[in-house]
Formats: structure tokens, C-alpha cells, sequence
């Protein structure tokens, strides 16, 4: 439509819902209150059709009919989770069913929300525009760790890839030849560690693909969502790395070798136990350290360093 009712500027993306039900009267309904809200619509009438879809197109959102003829919402729903490229998507349940079970079987298949039917415009739109709102803050969280040269990437309970930054992606390639983030499947020798690493469960857990030249670690952030894990990545070649921070930012070698396990995202006394020193002194240090780069925090250093000993 050549109109912008979202009121997000002449030209801009309008946010895509994806509505599947096989009642003509509900579908009309919901394209109208979708629309009159500034959301664009794609109708499926059935759960096979919008698999068909979402092959070919990308929504922002699924607004999901729990009964239907054939395969039911809750099925649709399983196979669009199981689907890494379609993984992320929020599915709002759409149901006239009164019993809890049904409720609760539709957020064990992914679902982030229901409602019931018939439906209250007013509150479908309001919990729409709430997920859609979430699913903006962790694409915006993604890209602010593009920004910041960040190695990270998140994957689903089962390893399979939903996202990573581009640096993140360069360090995969380099391990695997060819790998590209859009393949979303992992590398064989990457998704077997990352499965064995999601296996030790406690965030900060960690294990390393060892190379010729170094080693890539993955490190266990958290498991912030329901079914996404955060892993950073660190490319580990400690003597070439911490030269090359001493030569470039004018460090000695100890303090060199302090910031290189701070760009890791070590702790002070995971550094202290590496370089086998006290915390005490890893922290007189740092304090040095801050003080030649012209910086007041932990995270703006590991940042500048980032940026040194980067390919």
C-alpha cells in the first residue's frame, strides 16, 4: 500500500503479521483490525499454506488459529520453531477452547502468547504491537553488537543457528571454508561443540575447537529466552594477539597480556589463574591500562582491544 498507516515515515518498512485461519469471517476480522492498526496482512487458511508461505516471505509476527482442519495450530506452530530460518518468529495464539491444557500446549510449541476468540480487537492489538516491540529490541540488541565488533551468536536449545554478528560469522569461516550465517545450520565440528557445551547448562561454561594456528572458544553467556542461547566467540592466539596490542596502544608485555584475557571476557581471577598473579596486582594493571588508553571502564577497553586485534 502506498500509504504509512504505522506513521513511521513515507517509504518505510510497515511490520508484516502472518494470520492463519480457516474461518473466512475471523480472517476478515483480523485483516481489517490488522490493518486499520498500520499492519500489513498475509492470510494462510490452512497450517500447510503457511508453511508454503513463510517459505517465500518474511512476517514479523504469526497470529495462529489453535484449531483447524487438517494440521491444527499447534502442530504449524512445532514446525515453524523447528525451522531455523522461521525459528524466531513470534506465534500469538488465536483460541475459542476454554481448557488450560490447550493453553499451555500452545506455549510448549513455541507460542508467546494467546488470546482468546472471539476476539477483542483492542487487546489483539495491543499484544501484538508488544511483541512486535520485543522482536525490534533483540534485533536492535543485535545490531549494536555489530557495532561494537562483537563475536557473539545465539542458537536454539538444539544448536541450530538463529543468529551471529558478522564477525562472529568471519571467525565460523575460518573454520569452516564456504560457511555463510545464511546457511543457518552450523558447521559439523562447530555444532558439535556448541551441542556439548549447552550439555554443562551453567553460563560461563566454555570449550575450545583447537586449530594450527590458535584456538576458537565458545563461551556460554545465558540463556535468556526460552529457546535462545547466547554464546560469545573468542579467537584465542594469545602470543600474537597480545604483541600486537603492546606495539600498537604502547603497553608492557604483562599489561598487554591482562587486556588480551579482558577482550576474551575473562575475569580478573580467571586472568590472574592464566598468568598465574594475584587479582590484586590484575587489577593494578588494569588500572594502568586504563589510564594509557584514555578510558574509565572495563567494557571500553576490551572494546579498543577488539578493534587492534581484529583481522
Amino acid at each position: 500500500m502506498a500509504d504509512d498507516r504505522a506513521g513511521t515515515g513515507r517509504g518505510a518498512r510497515r511490520d508484516t503479521a502472518l494470520v492463519v485461519d480457516d474461518e473466512p469471517q475471523a480472517l476478515r476480522l483480523l485483516t481489517d483490525t490488522l490493518e486499520a492498526g498500520g499492519i500489513q496482512v498475509l492470510v494462510a487458511t490452512s497450517g500447510a499454506i503457511a508453511l508454503e508461505l513463510l517459505q517465500h516471505v518474511a512476517p514479523d509476527i504469526v497470529l495462529m488459529d489453535a484449531v483447524m482442519a487438517g494440521m491444527d495450530g499447534f502442530e504449524t506452530t512445532a514446525r515453524i520453531k523447528e525451522n531455523p530460518h522461521t525459528a524466531h518468529l513470534p506465534v500469538i495464539f488465536m483460541t475459542g477452547l476454554t481448557e488450560s491444557e490447550h493453553v499451555i500446549e500452545g506455549f510448549e510449541v513455541g507460542g508467546v502468547d494467546y488470546v482468546r476468540k472471539p476476539v477483542n480487537v483492542h487487546e489483539l492489538l495491543a499484544r501484538v504491537r508488544v511483541h512486535l516491540g520485543n522482536a525490534r529490541a533483540v534485533q536492535a540488541s543485535t545490531a549494536s553488537l555489530d557495532a561494537t565488533g562483537r563475536l557473539m551468536m545465539a542458537t536454539d536449545t538444539k544448536g541450530f543457528l538463529l543468529w551471529c554478528t558478522p564477525l562472529a560469522e568471519q571467525a565460523i569461516g575460518r573454520i569452516a571454508p564456504g560457511w555463510s550465517r545464511d546457511q543457518a545450520v552450523l558447521p559439523d565440528v562447530l555444532r558439535t561443540s556448541v551441542e556439548r557445551l549447552l550439555a554443562r547448562e551453567a553460563p560461563g561454561a566454555s570449550l575450545r575447537i583447537e586449530q594450527a594456528d590458535g584456538a576458537l572458544e565458545l563461551v556460554l553467556i545465558a540463556r535468556y529466552r526460552e529457546n535462545e542461547v547466547l554464546i560469545r566467540l573468542n579467537e584465542l592466539n594469545p602470543q600474537v594477539d597480545a604483541q600486537r596490542l603492546q606495539n600498537r596502544l604502547g603497553l608492557t608485555e604483562r599489561e598487554a597480556e591482562v587486556l588480551l584475557w579482558i577482550s576474551y571476557g575473562k575475569s580478573n581471577p580467571d586472568i590472574s589463574q592464566v598468568l598465574t598473579i594475584s587479582p590484586r596486582t590484575v587489577q593494578k594493571h588494569l588500572e594502568r591500562i586504563y589510564e594509557k588508553l584514555g578510558v574509565e571502564t572495563r567494557a571500553a577497553a576490551a572494546a579498543t582491544a577488539i578493534k587492534v586485534i581484529a583481522p
